[in-house]
């Protein structure tokens, strides 16, 4: 038997001249993280109090007490819930629908030289380059003029974030899926596996870092969305939380409920900090990972 040969990293010498070059990144970096750090704790002890606190810039004190009845005012009252509900909604059916639609898509021209399989290619990264202007004005002068006006909002948000993110995430995908081996579809096949059901079975499943990570990228993209959803959500219950949230600015400010205004700030801003926070390892996985190359 072999025996195992233990191996040593080498500590490499602290370099002065290496780190007085890199001095000035670490100190932007720091100020940065400095600055960041700041903003959110102020707009996060801002929730917790009083528009009289936040006038006088007493917020750290909280004099008055912890209010925590601004959630619940931003939740029920302004209506933040049914905009947060709304964000939730369109993300989800959004990502699950982009990635049938890309998966399947991003295979096929990954895996299988046919005519026009470069043309394709290049057609999705083209349109990647498309504003999304050029899209929305004509779209919304067809529903403004009565061609798509029975159509609900909701269902043309849907079908414009699923449209919108489809040539970005089958281009993503096409990489990953290009890096995998063929052996396991060679295997399949001695197995007697359709192409078809090789990739729902097999595929797939060692896509998944990819598919995790770009559907990530998606739900940011449709969870932030502001100009969409502005035009085509014209009724309030349609609404996203970027739409939703600027309407409640104006209302809040009038009524001098700062804290509940800062209180929807934190509810609008957790899910995107959540998926920074626990899903950021998986996020970079994804993107330098990829299958064994064959």
């Amino acid at each position: 038997m072999a025996k195992k040969q233990k191996e040593y990293k080498m500590k490499e010498p602290w370099n002065w001249n290496k780190e007085l070059k890199l001095l000035p990144g670490y100190i932007m970096l720091i100020l940065w993280v400095l600055l960041t750090v700041v903003m959110i704790g102020w707009i996060f002890a801002a929730s917790f109090s009083t528009g009289r606190e936040i006038y006088k810039g007493d917020l750290f004190k909280f004099a008055s007490g912890i209010h925590f009845e601004n959630y619940i005012t931003a939740w029920k009252a302004q209506n933040v819930s049914l905009f947060f509900l709304n964000s939730l909604f369109y993300a989800t059916i959004s990502c699950v629908c982009i990635i049938l639609i890309s998966a399947p898509a991003a295979y096929v021209l990954s895996r299988y030289t046919f005519l026009g399989n470069k043309t394709i290619k290049t057609g999705f990264i083209m349109a990647m380059s498309v504003p999304a202007i050029m899209v929305v004005l004509p779209l919304f002068s067809l529903t403004s003029s009565g061609v798509l006006s029975k159509v609900p909002g909701r269902l043309i948000l849907i079908v414009l974030y699923i449209c919108m993110n489809i040539p970005f995430t089958t281009t993503f995908l096409l990489n990953f899926f290009g890096t995998l081996s063929k052996t396991y579809e060679e295997a399949a096949a001695m197995d007697g596996c359709s192409p078809m059901k090789t990739f729902w079975i097999i595929m797939l499943p060692l896509a998944q870092p990819g598919i995790i990570t770009v559907s990530i990228f998606n739900f940011l993209a449709v969870w932030n969305e502001y100009f969409m959803s502005l035009i085509f959500a014209s009724e309030e219950k349609y609404r996203s939380v970027g739409v939703g949230l600027f309407t409640l600015i104006n209302g809040l400010k009038q009524n001098g409920e700062l804290g509940a205004l800062f209180a929807a700030v934190i509810i609008v801003f957790l899910p995107t900090f959540l998926i920074y926070i626990f899903l950021s390892e998986k996020i970079i996985a994804g993107v330098t990972g990829g299958g064994i190359k064959g």
